[in-house]
């Protein structure tokens, strides 16, 4: 009946693709957008704290909500800018990208963090891989050096956060963990140095074994004794509940498999993701349009905000899923389904909130925290999905490594 389930959902995507003519609108819409957004930023400044530069969500009051480096967050603008020069070859915007990233660089020897992959990856990351700029490449050598400092071989992961949950956590380690491991795999690839890369590979085989739940919904939280490496507790802290199914973890883990499985070929990550594909993809409460509630699970499902966030996240990874799985017509057609949803029912109008892409995005509805609003990480894993549909279309590699800028 599974089975059956997920060929009637793929079946349905194929009914509502995202066309060429869709994807050339949407990219001269978001550079419109970015030059919004840029202009929104500086006068944001004004009534903002001296280090907070950098746009992360709209207030409930509908003001943009600035950052400072050290936020998790920090990384997506300068990445969108980068994903706006990767499609024009327009020198602009890797001109207006570049100080924003070189903002990002402070953050190389942050220790205090695990989300290195996010800050530096997505800003410095993109920009060495579109310019081949030797200096990126000694930023993301260095902060892959420092993330590895928050990595326990007892436990066999990198530790996420910091703080202490009702003194309960001693080392706790999330789902979203999963995405900073591109950082590491670049690494090794830029250095030589197999160290990064069995870093990585041991916190993805540790996560399958103690985050994922036999049906391959994933618990948000898992807590570590750091002496032992024992689990102590398999919990939540931005979804429903502690055995529910956080929408954004899910598409965390689908993409994190995936990328997994590119930079290693194990087919132990392919069957993962494409098994947590068949989990979200075959879920009863995803809703037609597949952008999902926050929580598969919460209760009062129709009265509950969705997570435009998640279903981009899910639609890029698919995309390069589909380059690699026997189902891959499928994935593909899906994700098609999901840009096409994005586009039509929760993209932005030109001009309106401050810029960002897309509205109805719910970053962390337990502490009534980003609920039902535009957040910058939605529109940086929406703007890669459009470039890897492009890709594909092109019948070109769904990542491009090439550089466009040579410095």
């Amino acid at each position: 009946m599974r089975k059956l389930t997920l060929s009637l959902l793929l079946a349905t995507a194929c009914t509502a693709t995202f066309a060429q003519s869709d994807y050339k609108a949407v990219f001269p819409f978001a550079a419109h957008q970015a030059d919004v957004m840029l202009k929104e930023t500086e006068a944001a400044k004004a009534s903002a704290k001296p280090n907070e530069l950098i746009p992360r969500n709209l207030q409930p009051n509908g003001d943009l909500h600035l950052i400072n480096t050290a936020d998790w967050c920090s990384g997506f603008f300068p990445g969108n800018l980068w994903f706006l020069y990767e499609q024009t070859s327009d020198k602009q915007w890797a001109e207006k990208a570049k100080p924003y990233t070189t903002l990002l660089e402070a953050e190389q020897n942050n220790k205090g963090t695990h989300d290195l992959g996010f800050m530096v990856y997505n800003s410095v990351g993109n920009a060495y891989r579109l310019t081949h700029d030797a200096h990126y490449k000694d930023v993301v050598v260095q902060a892959a050096k420092t993330l590895i400092t928050r990595f326990n071989p007892t436990i066999g992961c990198i530790r996420s956060w910091d703080w202490n949950k009702d003194g309960t956590w001693k080392f706790p380690v999330i789902i979203d963990n999963m995405m900073n491991l591109e950082l590491l795999f670049e690494a090794t690839k830029l250095t030589g140095d197999s160290t990064f890369y069995k870093v990585a590979i041991t916190h993805a085989n540790t996560t399958i074994k103690n985050h994922y739940r036999p049906n391959y919904s994933s618990f948000h939280v898992i807590d570590y004794d750091p002496e032992t490496g024992a689990v102590r507790h398999k919990q939540t802290a931005q979804g429903f509940a502690d055995g529910s199914a956080w929408a954004r973890g899910q598409a965390w883990g689908l993409y994190g498999f995936t990328l997994c499985y590119r930079e290693t070929h194990n087919p132990v990550y392919l069957q993962q993701a494409e098994n947590i594909a068949k989990f979200i993809f075959t879920n009863p409460n995803m809703p037609a349009d597949l952008v999902p509630y926050w929580d598969y699970d919460a209760t009062d499902l129709k009265n509950q905000p969705r997570d435009a966030s998640a279903a981009a996240i899910a639609a890029s990874a698919l995309y390069e899923l589909s380059t690699f799985s026997k189902n891959g017509k499928q994935y593909k057609a899906t994700a098609d389904k999901i840009l096409s949803s994005l586009h039509k029912g929760y993209q932005a109008k030109p001009d309106s909130a401050r810029g960002f892409l897309l509205l109805h995005s719910t970053g962390h509805k337990p502490a009534n925290s980003e609920v039902d609003v535009p957040i910058i990480y939605a529109d940086y894993y929406y703007l890669e999905a459009l470039l890897r549909q492009k890709r594909l279309a092109e019948k070109k590699p769904v990542i491009n490594t090439t550089g466009k800028l040579k410095n």
